[in-house]
């Protein structure tokens, strides 16, 4: 590294090159470009870094929308992937997947169409499998404790109660629980 950089030779700043001050366009591509550098991101979100930063909203609406005729911002991409990515990787349900695309500013006609890429079946095939990698854990346990457990497990995940407990109780029937005696609204008992 050469002297300047440093910080020696000298005293520091002498010697050193200043930029010149950015405009604003060129801060607020700036910011997008280091932001969509690490992963991609929604409109909404760069747009509230660049107002975080102090950008012009006219200045930030410009350089948003030049980024998405090029492609660099796209939300319905960003949702889809980002269904397709938490769903395998954490198993979660439609009703997460919704709210954390809601959180990230993502419109609701893409959202939407983000999670038609998960069928009923799917979904519930997810929740069997989280189920299962649970199970061994709650062996042991009294029954209602395990249910209670394995059900709230899914609901956080955002599955419907009614598959939740569904799922929840066929595996303890595979493990040979009995299960006929359970009664929640929603769960069938035959």
């Amino acid at each position: 590294m050469r002297e300047q950089e440093r910080g020696g030779g000298n005293g520091g700043r002498e010697g050193r090159q200043e930029l010149p001050p950015q405009s604003p366009e060129e801060q607020a591509r700036a910011i997008c470009l280091r932001l969509l550098t690490g992963m991609p991101r929604t409109r909404r979100q760069l747009a509230d870094a660049l107002e975080k930063r102090g950008i012009p909203e006219e200045v930030a609406q410009e350089v948003l929308s030049r980024y998405e005729e090029v492609g660099l911002i796209d939300d319905a991409a960003f949702a889809g992937a980002w269904v397709e990515s938490r769903h395998r990787g954490r198993g979660l349900a439609r009703r997460a997947l919704a709210q954390e695309l809601r959180t990230k500013g993502v419109h609701t006609t893409l959202v939407q169409e983000a999670l038609e890429q998960l069928d009923s079946d799917q979904e519930e095939q997810t929740a069997r499998e989280l189920v299962d990698r649970k199970l061994r854990s709650t062996r042991g346990l009294e029954r209602e404790k395990r249910i209670r457990r394995l059900a709230g497990m899914l609901a956080r995940k955002g599955y419907p109660e009614g598959m939740a407990l569904r799922v929840v109780r066929r595996a303890l029937e595979a493990e040979g629980e009995d299960t006929d005696d359970l009664g929640y609204p929603g769960y069938p008992t035959g």
